[in-house]
């Protein structure tokens, strides 16, 4: 499957999104064996120091990570994306929750955010800067829109090294996740681009170097689960 980049990717992510909505949080817990929901709070307590808020969750989707932020510590959280679907399934399915009221979805663009300068103490994002059409532009304009001080914090999928786990991984990542995401979603496409994307995505040490570009310091980034996912973590400069 090709991947696009620019524009093109993000016109194919949001509407591979949108047709997977109503499943994708069910999907994200059967995938990985429902270690995600341990992998947003570790994301969510690293921004234990900063209980005031407001957070940003950008590439919020269905706002499992925005939940998971205000039930930590009840602060506001806007929630961006800019897949109007998965924000309306997830607000709806948040409806009744003691954590809804502190969270405001916002249909917006990553890439250019419709937020003043400095307007938030931290960032949070989960598997969403791997969708992003230009990864550098995204980073700055998170950059732009932290206070000083103010932190990031980004989980985001990952390739293990391990030389006896990583063959195993991909070959999950290739053959299992699509055929299941398929069955389950009714678009196995959007599982394949998935395997794709994770392993087209720069590694950590890559990542971290164009934080470092954009405009964050004390850059820290560890893998988690045998290295699946990396969560890294940076302040605004």
């Amino acid at each position: 499957m090709p991947l696009f980049t620019g524009k093109k990717k993000k016109e194919y992510v949001h509407d591979k999104f949108s047709a997977v909505s109503a499943k994708y949080d069910l999907l994200n817990s059967l995938l990985s064996g429902y270690v995600d929901h341990y992998w947003r709070w570790q994301a969510a307590r690293e921004l234990a120091a900063y209980p005031q808020g407001p957070v940003l969750d950008l590439c919020a989707g269905t706002l499992p990570l925005s939940v998971e932020v205000a039930r930590q510590i009840p602060r506001p959280v806007i929630a961006v994306d800019f897949c109007y679907d998965m924000l309306a399934f997830g607000r709806n399915s948040i409806s009744s929750g003691n954590e809804a009221p502190a969270i405001w979805p916002v249909c917006g663009d990553g890439e250019g955010l419709p937020f003043p300068d400095a307007t938030f103490q931290g960032i949070t994002v989960a598997f969403g800067v791997r969708n992003l059409g230009n990864l550098e532009k995204g980073l700055s304009e998170m950059r732009r829109v932290l206070m000083s001080g103010g932190k990031l914090v980004v989980l985001e999928f990952s390739r293990p090294s391990n030389p006896v786990f990583a063959p195993l991984y991909r070959w999950y990542l290739h053959n299992i996740l699509p055929v299941i995401g398929g069955m389950i979603s009714g678009d196995r496409d959007a599982y394949q681009y998935l395997a794709e994307s994770i392993e087209a995505f720069p590694a950590p040490e890559q990542v971290a170097a164009l934080m470092d570009k954009t405009g964050y310091r004390q850059i820290r980034y560890r893998p988690m689960t045998m290295g699946v996912v990396t969560l890294y973590t940076g302040l605004a400069s």
